[in-house]
């Protein structure tokens, strides 16, 4: 028996790319992909890349008779969805969005979707909030060291994302003659992951309290976001590289490199690849992932393989992208 799967916000990216991973995994039927827009079209005719892979419609229509729904929708919209359209019992939820991934936000059933941190938890979840682009890669970086009470010392953070991480509507910094051969920073020490990360690192460490120094930007490539984390610390390289390869060994899609990383590793793929230095009394952790899979729909993928009692990595073990 397949798990019949409603996608709600089907146009976009993150939207697109959970069509290209479900339209091949196995244990999954697509019962109906909604977008208010193009409510009748071909999906082929807005994903042309799946021109030949199938004959689904948009619909403007919402079904029931679904075991798992896909909220790949804008942040603010996922719970002004859900309230104006009640979701039967039994159906399972992962959103997209930041709707729920904050405790206040999400209520006491919501659980926060980073299978590196609450797998166990996922797996008996009816309701997922999936995590945030920058918000997975950061914490990849840091997540080991938070389990060992590591972090006393102030954490910078240096991130770089793709445009596609900025979503299909387009703004002033979103056109291709703004992103081409450009480099800006945004919303810096004040990006909203920077509270899911934290969040996390105290669940891990009840004693976390230290700073989070946050700079994005913006890079003039499509996808993919590297994330460049350091601190203070007593460990050495060993002892470091030690403690990343024993956190990540249950995991299939995070792997430590021993070499340096670059972006071109991960892009169209759902691993995140971590690399850990040591330069003096700092060190240095690189972080890597796809914005668009492991940042988004991938890692919802993952999350509902876990809900479902699947392999976590069924569906997944391809590049799926078309760009």
């Amino acid at each position: 028996m397949k798990i019949r799967a409603g996608i709600i916000g089907g146009a976009g990216y993150t939207g697109g790319e959970m069509l290209r991973l479900l339209i091949n995994h196995p244990d999954v039927d697509i019962a109906f992909v909604h977008s208010n827009s193009n409510g009748g079209n071909l999906i082929s005719d807005v994903h042309t890349d799946l021109l030949g892979d199938t004959e689904l419609r948009f619909t403007e229509e919402l079904s029931q008779d679904i075991d798992v729904l896909f909220l790949c929708v804008g942040h603010g919209t996922a719970k002004t969805f859900l309230k104006e359209n009640p979701v039967a019992a039994g159906i399972k939820i992962i959103d997209l969005s930041q709707d729920f991934r904050l405790a206040e936000a999400a209520e006491s059933k919501w659980v926060y979707g980073l299978p590196e941190l609450n797998r166990e938890r996922i797996k008996s979840a009816d309701f997922v909030a999936n995590p945030g682009c920058f918000a997975t890669c950061i914490q990849l970086a840091l997540l080991p060291l938070a389990a060992k009470g590591l972090i006393k010392n102030e954490v910078h953070i240096n991130g770089t994302t793709g445009s596609t991480g900025a979503g299909q509507s387009l703004s002033a910094t979103s056109h291709f003659s703004w992103r081409n051969n450009n480099l800006s920073i945004y919303k810096a020490f004040d990006h909203q992951h920077l509270h899911e990360i934290g969040q996390s690192l105290v669940q891990l460490d009840n004693g976390f309290d230290a700073v989070l120094n946050f700079i994005p930007q913006r890079g003039d490539f499509t996808r993919g976001i590297l994330a460049a984390v350091y601190l203070d610390s007593d460990l050495t390289a060993e002892e470091a590289n030690d403690i990343y390869e024993a956190y990540y060994a249950s995991h299939p899609f995070t792997h430590l490199s021993k070499n340096n990383i670059d972006l071109k590793q991960v892009v169209n793929t759902s691993k995140g690849l971590v690399h850990v230095e040591k330069h003096g009394n700092k060190l240095l952790i690189i972080s890597i992932i796809d914005n668009l899979l492991k940042g988004a729909s991938g890692q919802a993928v993952q999350n509902m393989n876990l809900m479902f009692g699947l392999d976590e990595r069924q569906g997944l073990r391809l590049k799926a992208s078309a760009f």
